[in-house]
C-alpha cells in the first residue's frame, strides 16, 4: 500500500559486533521474509527457511536480527509500498475509485500479510505497531485528508457518523472476499464495493420533493 518513507527502524549492522550489510542484500533478506511470510504464515515461518531462500547462512539471520519477531518487524519497516499520498480527483467519488484501483494492485501482497500476522499481531505489540504504521495508518491518514477536502468542498456534510467505519469497512472488504470466494479484493471488486456501501453512505442523495 503506501510508502512510509518516516518509519525506521535501526539498520542491520547498526551496533558493534554486527557484519555490516549493502542496502541491496539488506533488501533481498527483507523481500524472502515476506515471501516466506505470506506463503508459509508467521507461526511456520523459520529462519531455516529464510536463509535457504535468500541464500544466507542461519548464523548471519541471528546476528543481525537476533528473533523471528526482530526480523519480521525489520522487513515490514524497511519494505517500500504503493504511496496513495497525490491522489485529488476534485471530488471524494473519484478519490475512492482512484485509492480503490491502487489498494486492488497491492491487495495480494498485503492481505496476505495481514493474514499471516493477524494471531501474532495480539500477542507481541512491536509486530503490531509495526502492521499498524506500515500498512493501515498511512491508509487512514489520506483518507482523512479526502474527507477533509471532501467537507471543505461541501460535498460530505461535517459530523457524517459513516465516516467513523469507512476504514473498518474497507479493511473488512479486502480480509473478507479471500475467505469467501478465495479471491483476492481486485480493483473492480475494491471500486464496486466503494461505489454501492461506502459512497452512498459518505454521500447520500438529497431526498425527493413533495
Amino acid at each position: 500500500m503506501t510508502e512510509q518513507p518516516g518509519v525506521t527502524a535501526p539498520r542491520a549492522g547498526g551496533r558493534s559486533g554486527r557484519t555490516k550489510l549493502t542496502e541491496e542484500r539488506e533488501q533481498e533478506l527483507y523481500e524472502a521474509v515476506l515471501a516466506e511470510l505470506r506463503e508459509r504464515g508467521y507461526e511456520a515461518l523459520t529462519m531455516d527457511a529464510v536463509a535457504a531462500r535468500s541464500r544466507s547462512s542461519k548464523a548471519t539471520l541471528y546476528r543481525q536480527w537476533q528473533t523471528k519477531a526482530r526480523l519480521v518487524t525489520s522487513a515490514l519497516r524497511h519494505t517500500k509500498r504503493l504511496s496513495l499520498d497525490d491522489v485529488d480527483t476534485g471530488s471524494l467519488r473519484g478519490d475512492f475509485r482512484e485509492m480503490c484501483g491502487r489498494v486492488g494492485t497491492e491487495a495480494t501482497d498485503d492481505t496476505a500479510v495481514i493474514h499471516a500476522l493477524s494471531h501474532a499481531c495480539r500477542n507481541d505489540p512491536d509486530l503490531h505497531l509495526a502492521v499498524r504504521q506500515v500498512i493501515i495508518d498511512p491508509e487512514i491518514k489520506v483518507l482523512d485528508r479526502a474527507l477533509r477536502r471532501a467537507e471543505e468542498r461541501g460535498e460530505l456534510a461535517p459530523g457524517n457518523p459513516a465516516v467513523e467505519f469507512v476504514v473498518h469497512s474497507i479493511i473488512g472488504a479486502l480480509i473478507a472476499r479471500p475467505l469467501m470466494e478465495g479471491r483476492y479484493a481486485d480493483p473492480d471488486f475494491l471500486r464496486r464495493f466503494a461505489d454501492t456501501m461506502i459512497i452512498p453512505l459518505l454521500l447520500p442523495e438529497p431526498a425527493p420533493a413533495g
